[in-house]
Order: C-alpha cells, then sequence, then structure tokens
C-alpha cells in the first residue's frame, strides 16, 4: 500500500525520518511516495505551499502523513496546514489525549485517569478566511455553519464513539449567544443523538466546558465541536496530558485523510537531532489504525508506551535527573522494545483488515445538500452602512424611503440596538447596520431589495447588506441585542 507522505518544515524531516524508521523496522506495509509541501515550498513560488505534482499525488493515494509546517508571516499566503484540510474536505479533526506513564503532569500524579476525544469540525466556522473592511475601522468576518457539513462531523463522531465503546458523547457550543450558527450545529447533534441510543448524548456551553476540563477531565468521553471552537479546546486538552508534543491528529474525510502533528516547527531546534517524535508517532499509529494494520500499530505502541514508562525520554520532557535521548536515539530505544509490554494500559494485538484508499477520481464536485424543502420568503433587509451620526439622524434618512409595507424595526452599533430605544452611554463606531422589515411578513421581492438599496445609496456609503429570510414560519435571523 503506497501514502504519500510530506516530512515539512524545521524539525519535520528529522521525527519523520525517525518514525519511518519504526515503522520500517516493525515490517510497516507502506510504501513512501514523498511530496513537496510547507514553507521551503512557498518560498519557491507555490501560493498555496504545494506542488501540483504533490496535490495530484495525494489525490490519486488518498493519504497524506505529514509532519509540522509553517506559513510564512506577512506575505498575504494562507496556510498550508488548513488549505490541505479544506481542499480536501476532511471535515473531521479527532485528536486523542491520553495519560501517559512517563509523562508526568498535574493529574498523573494526583492518579486521575484522562482519555478524551476531541472532534474538531474542520471545513467550516471562521476558517473560511472571509473578511472585509466595512469602513477604515470596522473588519467583518464572516462565519458560515452549514447543515450538511455539521451532519457530516457529527455523524463521523457518533460512529467513531461507538466504535471506541464510548459512554458519553458531548457536544461544546455557544448557541446560548450564537443562536442560530452554533444553535444550528446543537440541532443536528441533537437529531444524530436520537439514532444512537446506546450513547449518553449531552452538550454543554464551551467556557463551562473548559472549565470542567481542568477541574474534572476524567468525567468527558468524546467531545465535538465547531471549528474554532475545538482548536481552542483540543489544545487545552493537549496541555491536560503534557503538550502538543504528546498529542496526535487525524483529519478524516470520504475520500482523502490527513494524519499530521500538530505541534510547531521548531526552527530553533531544528537539525540538531533532539526533536521529540511522540507525536508524530502517535499520529501516524492513527493512521495505521485507519488502514487497518492492527498488528504492526499494537506492536509499536505497546512499545512507545513501555519505553515512556521505562522513564526514556528527550529533552522536553521527563525526568531531568537522567539523561535526554537524541531523537534517533528514542526512536531505536521504541525499536528495541518491540514484544514488551507496558504494565499499564497495553494495546492488545487484533487482526489486519487492509482497508485500501479510495483511489478514483471524482468527475465533478461533490454538492451537499440537506432535503428540507420548507416554503421561503424574504421578509426584509439589513443594510450595513458607514456614517458618523447619530442614530435619530440615521433614522430620519432611513424613514424617507419607509413604506406601508416596508418599515424601518431598528437601528443597531455594534450588535447593540441604539434605535428606536436604546442608551446615550452605549460607545459608537461608525459603521451601523439599519433594518427594514415588511409589515406582517408579507414577502418581498429581490428586485425590491436592489430599489431600497438605489434609494439608500442616495443618503449613505452602503458597506453590506444582508438578506432577511423566513422558512416555513421560522425567522432565519437573529434580533439585536436589547431589540
Amino acid at each position: 500500500m503506497k501514502i504519500a507522505v510530506a516530512k515539512g518544515d524545521g524539525i519535520g524531516p528529522e521525527i519523520m525520518d525517525a518514525v519511518i524508521d519504526v515503522f520500517n523496522a516493525a515490517k510497516v506495509p507502506l510504501e513512501y511516495d514523498f511530496v513537496d509541501m510547507g514553507k521551503w515550498v512557498f518560498d519557491k513560488g507555490f501560493s498555496n505551499g504545494m506542488t501540483a505534482k504533490a496535490k495530484d499525488t495525494i489525490e490519486e493515494l488518498g493519504i497524506l502523513f505529514k509532519g509540522p509546517m509553517e506559513t510564512p508571516k506577512g506575505k498575504g499566503v494562507k496556510s498550508v496546514n488548513v488549505t490541505a484540510r479544506k481542499t480536501w474536505n476532511t471535515y473531521a479533526n479527532k485528536r486523542t489525549f491520553q495519560t501517559l506513564s512517563g509523562v508526568d503532569t498535574v493529574f498523573s500524579k494526583a492518579g486521575i485517569p484522562i482519555d478524551i476525544t476531541i472532534v474538531r469540525e474542520n471545513i467550516e466556522d471562521t476558517y473560511g478566511g472571509i473578511e472585509h473592511m466595512l469602513t477604515q475601522d470596522v473588519a467583518l468576518g464572516r462565519r458560515f455553519i452549514t447543515r450538511p457539513g455539521s451532519m457530516q462531523v457529527i455523524r463521523y463522531a457518533f460512529e467513531m464513539a461507538k466504535k471506541k465503546g464510548a459512554k458519553r458523547i458531548t457536544c461544546g457550543h455557544k448557541a446560548n449567544i450564537m443562536k442560530l450558527t452554533d444553535g444550528l450545529f446543537l440541532e443536528v447533534f441533537k437529531e444524530v443523538a436520537k439514532e444512537y441510543p446506546e450513547l449518553k448524548a449531552d452538550d454543554v456551553i464551551v467556557d463551562d466546558l473548559c472549565m470542567k476540563l481542568v477541574s474534572r477531565p476524567d468525567l468527558f468521553d468524546v467531545v465535538v465541536l465547531t471549528n474554532l471552537q475545538g482548536d481552542i479546546v483540543s489544545d487545552l486538552c493537549a496541555g491536560l496530558v503534557g503538550g502538543l508534543g504528546f498529542a496526535p491528529s487525524a483529519n478524516i474525510g470520504d475520500h482523502i485523510s490527513i494524519f499530521e502533528a500538530v505541534h510547531g516547527t521548531a526552527p530553533d531546534i531544528a537539525g540538531k537531532n533532539i526533536a521529540n517524535p511522540t507525536a508524530l508517532l502517535l499520529s501516524g499509529l492513527g493512521m495505521l489504525h485507519h488502514l487497518g494494520l492492527m498488528e504492526q500499530a499494537a506492536t509499536i505502541e505497546n512499545a512507545l508506551l513501555y519505553t515512556l514508562e521505562s522513564g526514556v525520554h528527550t529533552g522536553d520532557f521527563g525526568d531531568r535527573a537522567t539523561a535526554s535521548l537524541s531523537t534517533t536515539a528514542f526512536a531505536q530505544a521504541v525499536i528495541q522494545n518491540f514484544g514488551k509490554l507496558p504494565s499499564q494500559n497495553p494495546k492488545p494485538s487484533l487482526a489486519n483488515f487492509y482497508v485500501t484508499p479510495t483511489n478514483f477520481k471524482l468527475e465533478s464536485n461533490p454538492m451537499l445538500q440537506s432535503h428540507l424543502n420548507d416554503h421561503h420568503k424574504i421578509v426584509g433587509v439589513d443594510f450595513f452602512i458607514e456614517s458618523a451620526e447619530q442614530p435619530q439622524a440615521i433614522a430620519d434618512k432611513c424613514s424617507l424611503h419607509t413604506t406601508a409595507t416596508l418599515k424601518l424595526v431598528t437601528i443597531t452599533n455594534r450588535g447593540t440596538q441604539v434605535w428606536p430605544s436604546g442608551s446615550v452611554f452605549t460607545n459608537l463606531i461608525n459603521q451601523y447596520y439599519c433594518r427594514f422589515e415588511t409589515v406582517n411578513e408579507s414577502p418581498l421581492s429581490q428586485n425590491d431589495v436592489i430599489d431600497l438599496y438605489r434609494a439608500l445609496a442616495v443618503n449613505f456609503k452602503i458597506c453590506s447588506l444582508e438578506i432577511l429570510n423566513m422558512w416555513a414560519d421560522k425567522k432565519a435571523y437573529s434580533l439585536a441585542q436589547g431589540q
């Protein structure tokens, strides 16, 4: 079986070579096709951080095993890590966090075992990086949460939890504030939960989740979150088990999957042969499980756990009273411990069930679309305008364009209502949105919106607009703060 391998930047080549040495010693039946990705590829003029040949190879083989990669700073380019995940729709970022004997933490010293799997949505949210300056003082970022995208990652989380033998799956969210975006994610979670009655499914507000994770992490099993919140919470969990050096990562898609170390490239120690390869090795073990190479995975994982339990360590962790090993020597220590079992949590050796990656070409982009077909109508529009005037002066100008069926209902500043009611103590910036709604929710046409745009443009500089939709009898837009 052939997979694509990108060694990465900084310490990437050293730790990748060490992991492949371990794989070869364990007779892992893989061939490696090395591809060009990373900062050094950016520096050669490839704006997406990978060559066309690398892209074609990864799409042909279906599996990418990659080291850490750096995105050049201040050059206006996107992260190659995010680009890879989004381009190939690896919608579920699975990260496992377990107590490792030999890696001392506050919780291991207290005898509190940790075994948490974070599943983070990997495509949507603010990671589209869709941002605009509405005025010189106001930046806007768009956050996309979709029903099909949420369904993909949440169903994966439930299926993975079921196979893992988990007892509990938790949805972390901020639906108390972001009622439409996080609200949609939570709604899909509850829909899917009904299909898995054997799992205890619950939800928790993400700030409360963070507090509970650092006080009682042993209470959690599988947690699924949106992209940005999942990014933050997964790094928090890494801190619970010793840091990013012990945090594997898998990015799972229907056609292509990526297994990687998510720590930095550590350029200050690159080339010194002192980096810790554990996170990349653990990510590689996740890849072996994904491919059904269970026998080799168990051999390597038990040897790694035995090695850590024995006090063997690189310079970034472990007992400072004992000498640290180089990257190469640490990998050799793991190899020498093949066949040995740790005293805590030894892994069973299961039979291989080879899974071949999907090697085929798609003829067109898959279209994700739900089967909902509720009656739709437009019932208003929010106009985002640039103005340094007071709210009443803006309302007076807007009122020139109201009709018997279309009324100005609110004016907000940074999401807080400042007209028809509000407080003089609310600080203002030079960007408002003015909300027009139809009377009795009568339908509005797109041409009506365009006509209103033309009329308002006489009085204001319009930065943007959003249509106010309704499906069935449900308003598909949020109220202003204080409305």
